[in-house]
């Protein structure tokens, strides 16, 4: 393996989906080999247990930072011990803070290199948070821990052909609290990373982006509200004088019909429902969730924990891996990428 990406996938929330989500990379990576070394970080008994549910027999290797040479086909499991036993479906607090640990010390091994890029599997941010965490989400816990800036949140899906990218310039907020998080400095910085990413991570010399306002209408010249007016225009504004392609604020009910998206390489929405449920609606089960602005790369599933599956090994075993595999594909495309350049 050596001379390929290493990718970290973390296991998630141990109550849910992610455990069979994992087994079933496992199976597709024997058939369909991903060109990268796999090491998957969590509990080796659960995963093993519960691949074992849904009928699988994987080939979990001990991880082993100083081999280049793992069994064709086998993923190596990075193993991190859970407190308390798990009962598929019921998130348990008990072991909230194994999850955040295992967390804190992949982030911590992805910023000093030894993994190419991490993959992350979903959490459930209420047990985090019912544990006494403050946790709102992946993207915000690896910019603390990163020390980033400004990181911002990218999905990725649509057909190849037209890929669909969306930014968001807020994530996990509040609807309530969205307009007072909407600052002249944060958009002005969204783009910014945006447009640098864009250029660096996915091979774009000149990204073309367009930006959607936050009220109805764009705020019809503001009478719905003087947002883009105010804040989201001058951003834009000093973007373009940079020599950047970035343009709007477009109304947000247009921006996204596909005859005009198409036209831009992103998106950028103000927040979380204002552009993901576009982007779900076109690639539910496909789409990639990627994390601009850490130190290394990061992408993820489009999709929750799946609790109401996990509880079930009929429906566990029937899971869709897509969304999984999708996020290793571009997690390597990217790795790659960078490697090479």
């Amino acid at each position: 393996m050596r001379g390929l990406p290493t990718i970290a996938v973390s296991a998630g929330e141990p109550a849910g989906i992610g455990p069979e989500l994992i087994a079933l990379l496992e199976r597709h990576h024997r058939e369909h080999p991903f060109a990268a070394r796999l090491v998957v970080v969590g509990d080796r008994d659960l995963l093993t247990a519960r691949a074992a549910r849904i009928g699988l027999t994987p080939r979990y290797e001990d991880y082993d930072a100083a081999s280049y040479a793992p069994s064709a086909g086998s993923i190596e499991v990075w193993h991190q011990p859970l407190t308390a036993p798990v009962t598929p479906g019921e998130p348990d607090p008990a072991n909230a803070h194994s999850v955040h640990a295992l967390l804190q010390r992949t982030a911590d091994a992805c910023a000093t290199g030894a993994f190419s890029a991490l993959v992350t599997a979903p959490v459930q941010k209420s047990v985090l948070m019912d544990a006494g965490i403050p946790f709102s989400g992946h993207t915000e816990f690896f910019a603390q821990r990163t020390r980033s800036p400004h990181v911002v949140m990218l999905l990725v899906g649509g057909a190849a052909e037209a890929p669909l990218r969306v930014a968001l310039v807020t994530t996990h907020l509040a609807l309530k609290d969205v307009p007072a998080a909407l600052t002249r400095e944060a958009v002005e910085a969204t783009l910014a990373v945006v447009v640098a990413e864009l250029r660096t991570k996915f091979a774009l010399a000149s990204p073309r982006i367009a930006v959607c306002g936050l009220n109805p209408h764009a705020g019809e010249g503001g009478h719905l509200g003087r947002e883009e007016i105010d804040v989201i225009a001058p951003a834009i504004a000093a973007i373009r004088d940079a020599g950047h392609d970035v343009t709007g604020p477009f109304p947000a009910d247009t921006i996204f019909v596909p005859e005009f998206a198409r036209r831009f390489d992103a998106i950028v929405a103000m927040y979380h429902d204002q552009g993901l449920p576009v982007l779900k609606a076109a690639s539910f089960g496909r789409g990639v969730n990627v994390t601009l602005g850490l130190p290394f790369i990061r992408t993820s599933v489009d999709h929750g924990t799946a609790l109401d599956l996990a509880v079930d090994a009929a429906k566990a075993r029937a899971a869709d891996p897509g969304s999984l595999i999708a996020a290793v594909d571009l997690a390597i495309e990217l790795a790659t990428r960078a490697e090479t350049h």
